[in-house]
């Protein structure tokens, strides 16, 4: 009897464990960290059944063949870490030799930190061109009461990080919308990167751009080198909304025509609406509170729902 509830004892041990809410990130990932368990869990009761632990073994907890993998987390490591505002910071990663993450469009990957002995899991968009080869580039905001935000500030160069993905992401084809309306809000503008690149980069795509970033201040907006550059191609329009500046008046002249102060209501979507050149579809990425907004907004612009995409 002894040996049996020791044997009890031991296949306990190996039970995977339920996740904890905290480790869900909540962006809809296939397959979702649930989904992992139950694939685990069921894979353990055969295992338990048939009293065989070699069964268990197939279970890869974590790779290290530096390949994204959606099941699995995998190790990169950090090159190189950057602050670009008081709180948001730009982090480069490397690949093994010339590879690249073959994300499509607007995709996202899913961090995995631990803080306290608690697992956090949260989705970042990388910000680097899709054809990147060699590294790859997240922007992070850093709350001061977040758990991850705590985990990530510890990170420096050459530390090991651990992700999952690719997922979800928005099915872009050259040419297939007349104009896109981007609609932003602080990191928001990750998942917008890629898509803007890849118009810029294909001579043959003669897409409109209209990108509306959201920013508290002139000096929380992000990569401001690299949106004036896009900004500079004939079909990328880019405006600025500060909610927290009163006057434009102290901002560089190359500025003033393009932004505004307060914030993104219903009004200026309509104005920004009008004023594009073809009939828009429109991507959005922001907090829910900013997401739900814009969708509000929208409707009451007349913009339809199959015109809309949520990242």
């Amino acid at each position: 009897l002894q040996t049996m509830s020791g044997n009890e004892d031991n296949w306990l041990a190996l039970k995977p464990q339920e996740p904890s809410p905290s480790q869900c990130c909540g962006s809809g990932c296939k397959p979702c960290i649930y989904d992992v368990y139950e694939k685990e869990l069921a894979q353990w009761e055969r295992a338990k059944e048939k009293q065989d632990k070699s069964l268990l073994t197939e279970k890869k907890e974590q790779s290290n063949n530096s390949e994204l993998n959606p099941d699995t987390f995998t190790a990169f490591n950090i090159s190189s870490v950057e602050q670009l505002t008081e709180d948001t910071y730009q982090y480069k990663f490397e690949l093994p030799g010339n590879s690249s993450l073959r994300l499509s469009l607007g995709q996202h990957i899913v961090l995995r930190g631990m803080v306290n002995g608690l697992e956090v899991q949260r989705a970042y968009t990388p910000i680097s061109p899709e054809n990147a080869e060699g590294y790859f580039e997240v922007l992070m905001k850093c709350y001061e009461a977040g758990l991850m935000s705590q985990y990530i500030k510890t990170w420096k160069k050459g530390d090991m990080v651990f992700w999952r993905g690719p997922f979800g992401g928005f099915p872009y084809r050259p040419n297939k919308h007349g104009e896109l309306l981007m609609l932003a809000s602080g990191t928001g503008l990750a998942p917008m990167l890629p898509i803007l690149q890849s118009i810029t980069d294909d001579e043959e795509d003669e897409t409109f751009v209209t990108l509306v970033g959201c920013f508290r201040t002139f000096d929380k907006i992000y990569l401001k080198p690299l949106l004036q550059d896009l900004a500079r191609y004939w079909n990328i329009r880019i405006f600025y909304i500060l909610s927290q500046e009163t006057s434009l008046e102290k901002l560089p002249w190359s500025y003033q025509e393009n932004t505004y102060t307060g914030r993104l209501n219903e009004d200026l979507v309509k104005t920004i609406i009008n004023s594009c050149r073809r009939k828009p579809f429109v991507l959005i990425c922001g907090s829910s509170a900013f997401n739900e907004d814009m969708s509000r907004y929208l409707k009451a612009a007349g913009i339809k729902e199959n015109s809309c995409f949520v990242f």
